[in-house]
């Protein structure tokens, strides 16, 4: 098979599948604020109903990181194809059984345990996940399109959102309240396992990467990867999660909380919210790659440095329409689908390979998952909560509280990328004096 044709199969395998996995991870959050605050959380007050809904979003953010370790150890050691099709059948058997838990008011509080046992399910098969998808694709690519090929993978995230998205509004716009509160939102989540199938007949049918297989012929594998990424790249971890934090704050501010703000807090209809996330995430479908290929021709860090500020700072003016023309659906759109479809994608375009670039193969699939999934916690699962918490705190103007937050976790992660820029180049001159010495 030509070098060209495996390489396409390739890239299908892991955006399809990582479609799938975000689409079921996601969908969790797109209902937690509308659906499983009422039904599996009930309680007084909507404001605390609301929060503990998405406490048990924020664990499926807890539970990925232990899934990037066992995932990634084996993926390390074992394979990435092997892992990535494991990984697809727990997340998708997870969401399937989501949408059969019966409410709290058919068995008590055995209903918030099960959903809440199904989300770390769901956060243990994304935490092995996403290493192994771009993997694929980064190390079957050439070195001079490692940024393009990476970002690939990442669509995966737009489409699964959209999807997630676009289903719900479909559903909510063609039942009334009721139904949908009854059993329209439960479809969504049987739907996953048909994409399941299909995610599981392509990955099938693709094989390891040429750089891991090299690794296994040398038998060049390390013991216990996690060790030897902690031991040998401390910098690199933590340069890492610093610079993923703009990604997960402003990620679960526009996709995952801006649903609930517009609808409980501007009184905007949910249909319309829903559409609007579903509009942005098809528009950062095309700027992913382009902002992927950009980084392999001006460089990561400067891609994502750049990135990073113009991201965080464009909450402002977007939290700023929102709270003065609420009225206005154009304009609540394009405060969404510009900061969100195309600010947003600068970063997350080259995000895959600039974490890849950071570690050796033989600690790859460890060391971007861990620093990916670990982060998440802190700049992904803990942000719907902080963001009500300061709504409610500062009310009526919690909105720019919420936007200075994302300004606040584009400066550290734009610092993080100054941190990576600075490592690769002590990586670069260590090289040049240790081939000197020889």
């Amino acid at each position: 098979m030509e070098d060209k044709t495996l390489l396409k199969r390739v890239v299908y395998a892991s955006l399809i599948g990582a479609t799938v996995e975000w689409y079921d991870f996601f969908l969790y959050g797109t209902v937690a604020g509308i659906v499983f605050n009422k039904l599996y959380f009930p309680a007084g007050d909507p404001f605390i109903s609301t929060m503990l809904a998405y406490t048990t979003f924020a664990v499926g953010f807890i539970a990925r990181p232990l899934g990037g370790v066992i995932f990634g150890h084996f993926g390390d050691r074992i394979g990435r194809k092997s892992m990535l099709i494991l990984t697809l059948m727990i997340m998708g058997i997870a969401t399937f059984l989501i949408g059969l838990v019966p409410t709290y008011a058919q068995i008590g509080i055995w209903a918030p345990i099960l959903l809440l046992v199904l989300r770390v399910l769901q956060g243990i098969g994304l935490g092995g996940e996403w290493g192994g998808a771009v993997l694929m694709t980064y190390e079957y690519a050439k070195p001079e399109q490692r940024g393009l090929y990476a970002s690939f993978p990442q669509i995966g995230l737009s489409i699964g959102l959209c999807l997630a998205a676009g289903i719900v509004a479909l559903l909510s716009y063609s039942l009334t309240d009721a139904q949908f509160l009854s059993w329209g939102w439960r479809v969504a989540f049987l739907l996953s396992f048909v994409l399941v199938l299909v995610g599981l007949y392509i990955r099938l049918n693709i094989m390891e990467t040429p750089e891991f297989a090299k690794l296994k012929s040398k038998r060049a594998e390390v013991k216990v990867p996690f060790a030897s990424m902690i031991t040998n790249y401390p910098k690199e971890v933590a340069a890492g999660m610093c610079a993923r934090f703009i990604d997960g704050v402003f990620f679960n501010i526009f996709a995952v909380y801006s649903i609930a703000f517009l609808t409980s807090q501007l009184k905007i209809p949910r249909t319309e919210a829903l559409l609007g996330v579903c509009a942005a995430a098809l528009v950062m479908c095309l700027f992913i790659p382009y902002f992927g290929g950009v980084s392999d021709r001006i460089g990561r860090t400067r891609t994502y440095f750049w990135g990073s500020l113009i991201t965080g700072f464009s909450a402002l003016p977007a939290f700023w329409i929102w709270m003065h023309f609420p009225e206005q659906p154009i304009l609540v759109w394009a405060a969404l689908v510009v900061p969100f479809g195309i600010f947003y994608a600068s970063i997350y375009g080259p995000e895959a390979a600039l974490f890849c670039d950071l570690f050796t193969p033989e600690v790859r699939y460890t060391g971007i998952s861990f620093v990916y999934q670990f982060s998440g916690i802190f700049s992904s699962g803990l942000t719907p909560i902080i963001a009500a918490a300061l709504v409610q705190h500062y009310a009526p103007n919690g909105g720019w509280a919420v936007a200075w937050y994302c300004v606040f976790a584009g400066v550290v992660s734009a610092l993080g990328a100054m941190w990576i820029s600075h490592l690769a180049k002590q990586r670069a001159n260590g090289t040049v004096r240790a081939r000197a010495a020889a």
